[in-house]
């Protein structure tokens, strides 16, 4: 898949039978379980490295856990009940590559922490990866594969229905690869596939270019303001629902608190399930309709403009401000300069980043920055240079800067 030119993720809806669903679900607490005896096998080796005496068991036992970390079969021979539930190899060594990777990103990034143990969701995934003979590639081949339009084989599962965005790409079908694929349930209980695709050709037809270049302004006011004045409003998705949310919430918490009361596990009390499901679907449609608007946005600006510019926004630590935290979880930043950066690559376009400091502050048409007693607060939304007298819009002006320091980089 890396020496390949171009590559897109495709995420799907799965209409599993009551058999697959059964399947799945023990493959996902397969994976969970493997990954969970990786985390305890380091923790042993750590504290067994520990001792500095060369004790005749504590070695046999250091050498032992090392050769059980790299051997998948191992863990079958160990624990014999994971071949009698469907579980496959493919779904162990993944669950194994996924925890090596874990470490690599904390040796990296140090700020994601180290592995730890997962414990059992009402969520979860697994990953398989899919195998090809030497002459035959494409979507429609492989152990993964599309057998048409509205089914896939899965490896372990068979043939399943889906539902998305997979049919625009049959035109081109052959000249695709299908790399690891993720297999999800969400919390509703719902099922999800997601396929790494790979191509020498692009996965979008080349549009005409736009000739245009654009600075945006983020914010939560509006959910942003673009150079040339256009405004597209905050639509505020959790705030919408978030009585309601708190409402359902409230009422599953007594529900918990009675099943502890009666000595009940949550997994058979219904009551709790079923208003544990009416919670996570109400979460779960804040996140859908805030993506879809999303997508909408950054599709429009990436299609419509040779260059988008946008400043550079450190999420993380704008979200340790408690009066504005939760409006900046909402309006989804993050996510959004997230789908900027693939779709600039996709349709041949260029995204750039510039930092935001003092863009507010300066006036657009003459360089001069507002500082002191005259520094602009959050309160003033419009406000008048004072050095060249030209009147602004704060967050068109800071756009303007934005797109001005962007086209100067680039």
């Amino acid at each position: 898949m890396a020496e390949l030119n171009y590559h897109y993720g495709l995420k799907m809806r799965l209409f599993p039978s009551s058999e697959q669903k059964r399947l799945i679900d023990n493959n996902i607490n397969a994976s969970r379980f493997a990954y969970n005896e990786m985390v305890a096998i380091d923790k042993e080796l750590y504290s067994l490295q520990q001792i500095k005496i060369p004790i005749t068991i504590v070695q046999d036992r250091i050498a032992y856990l090392q050769r059980r970390k790299n051997n998948t079969q191992l863990l079958f021979a160990i624990h014999p009940w994971l071949a009698g539930t469907g579980v496959g190899t493919d779904v162990i060594d993944q669950a194994r590559r996924a925890y090596q990777s874990a470490w690599r990103l904390f040796r990296q990034v140090h700020r994601s922490g180290v592995p730890v143990f997962h414990r059992k969701r009402d969520d979860g995934s697994y990953r398989l990866p899919t195998r090809y003979t030497k002459t035959a590639l494409g979507l429609m081949c492989g152990s993964n594969r599309f057998l048409n339009k509205k089914h896939v084989v899965l490896s372990g599962l068979g043939k399943i229905r889906v539902s998305g965005s997979q049919k625009r790409l049959f035109d081109y079908a052959d000249a695709i690869r299908v790399g690891t694929i993720t297999i999800r349930r969400d919390a509703t209980g719902r099922y999800f596939l997601s396929m790494q695709l790979g191509s020498d050709t692009p996965f979008v037809q080349a549009t005409k270019p736009a000739q245009s270049a654009v600075g945006i302004d983020l914010n939560t006011d509006n959910f942003l303001t673009d150079s040339t004045g256009n405004v597209v409003t905050n639509p505020r998705y959790y705030r919408s629902i978030k009585g309601r949310l708190a409402k359902a919430q409230r009422k599953l918490a007594r529900r918990r608190l009675r099943a502890k009361k009666e000595h009940r596990a949550l997994r058979d009390a219904k009551n709790y399930q079923k208003q544990r499901v009416l919670v996570a679907n109400l979460q779960c449609n804040v996140a859908n309709r805030r993506n879809a608007f999303l997508h909408l946005v950054s599709t429009t600006l990436i299609k419509n403009h040779d260059i988008v510019v946008a400043e550079e926004l450190r999420s993380k630590n704008m979200l340790r401000n408690h009066a504005l935290a939760m409006s900046i979880a909402d309006v989804g930043w993050r996510t959004f300069l997230g789908m900027l950066v693939y779709k600039a690559g996709l349709y041949g376009r260029s995204f750039v980043t510039v930092n935001p400091r003092n863009t507010t502050q300066t006036c657009s048409a003459c360089g001069f920055v507002m500082t002191g007693d005259q520094k602009l607060t959050l309160a003033d939304r419009k406000w008048t240079c004072p050095h060249c007298g030209a009147f602004h819009i704060r967050d068109h002006n800071a756009a303007k800067n934005i797109l001005a320091r962007g086209l100067a980089v680039k």
